[in-house]
């Protein structure tokens, strides 16, 4: 098992960082490091006992206490290359039915299927989303031209046509449902090796895929994070988000049809620092580095230091709590790129030295 963690995580760091065709910087010098987290008795199940059901499962005890699965069904088909063809696909999350862009190779499936990588798309108002649009094209096909990963991009429900409610990342819990989900429905698929399979998160997503890890360290045993946001929660309160594309759909912080949507609406404020005692079960059990020591698998961190909507400190925290843990991790942090250049297309052959790929 350990073997096939190292594996994935080197195949994440090939696939993924190559887009990033850029000189890494040291972290910088006036840079605090982060304290980590003291696992306190508020994360246990007990300590939640008189809390909300639609609260408690917004939490990290709150997600291990739930089933996922799922089935993918191949819709359409969107494109073929001599790399990879990509289809239209989707899969049952919650009950909502979600759609995704699959990406399969064309070579040869290696003997136990493609190993895989999950794709959590970072902020794009919901009803312009489209599965195939510009966001993130650059991303997925980049990665699907190296031709040996099947990658999938779920839109997320609430998404362009994907059923559901688009609650947001933070403070609710139906992406990381959206995320394990996908991740299952891959694992189910026959052409997919269930053992491989990474999840990479771009800007909000950091939050999503950091908090599956932690509420299933069994499932995920990779994730790579690019322009991340939002680890400790205190970490929001020191750097915040500044993202002039952010359209919050107000309506659906109180949609009585859909519980988290209501419960997480409850925490969104523009006010929240006075809601947000970080000390309380609650919000102990929210933060996903609580729950480092559960973590077997392996993380890869990516930041640009001129990042002017999620501010890099997000990262070099996180590297900086990891750090005083066992996991296995990397952090790149470049000079410049601000939040989205990672979207430039490259050629992996050209951006991955040799000596990097793993036979």
């Amino acid at each position: 098992m350990k073997k096939i963690i190292i594996e994935l995580i080197i195949c994440l760091i090939i696939v993924v960082a190559a887009c990033w065709a850029l000189k890494l910087s040291p972290l910088s010098n006036n840079h605090q490091p982060a304290a980590l987290p003291v696992t306190s008795e508020a994360t246990t199940p007990d300590s939640l006992a008189s809390l909300d059901p639609a609260l408690r499962a917004l939490t990290i005890p709150g997600l291990r206490e739930r089933n996922y699965d799922s089935q993918l069904t191949i819709e359409e088909t969107l494109e073929q290359t001599a790399a990879y063809t990509a289809y239209l696909a989707s899969y049952d999350s919650d009950g909502s039915k979600v759609y995704g862009l699959l990406a399969v190779p064309g070579g040869d499936m290696p003997k136990g299927g493609w190993p895989a990588i999950i794709l959590m798309h970072g902020y794009v108002n919901p009803k312009t989303y489209q599965t195939n649009g510009s966001s993130y094209s650059g991303w997925w096909q980049a990665a699907a031209r190296d031709g040996r990963f099947v990658i999938f991009k779920p839109d997320m429900r609430g998404h362009g046509q994907s059923e559901g409610v688009a609650t947001g990342p933070y403070f609710g819990a139906d992406y990381v449902i959206d995320a394990l989900n996908a991740r299952q429905a891959l694992a189910n698929w026959e052409q997919v090796d269930n053992e491989r399979i990474g999840l990479w998160g771009h800007s909000m997503s950091g939050n999503t895929i950091l908090r599956a890890m932690a509420a299933r360290p069994d499932l995920v045993p990779a994730i790579s994070l690019w322009a991340g946001a939002v680890y400790t929660y205190q970490d929001l309160l020191d750097y915040w988000i500044t993202d002039p594309s952010y359209s919050p759909q107000r309506d659906q912080a109180t949609t009585h049809a859909h519980p988290q949507a209501s419960a997480s609406g409850q925490l969104f404020n523009p006010h929240r620092q006075e809601q947000m005692n970080l000390n309380t079960p609650f919000w102990q059990a929210m933060i996903p580095t609580n729950f480092l020591s559960d973590i077997t698998g392996a993380i890869d961190i990516h930041h640009a230091s001129d990042d002017s909507v999620v501010s890099v400190h997000y990262s070099q925290d996180l590297n900086d709590l990891l750090d005083q843990t066992s996991i296995k991790h990397e952090v790149h942090i470049y000079p410049s790129g601000g939040h989205n250049k990672h979207r430039q297309k490259c050629a992996v052959s050209h951006c991955v030295k040799p000596e990097q790929i793993h036979s």
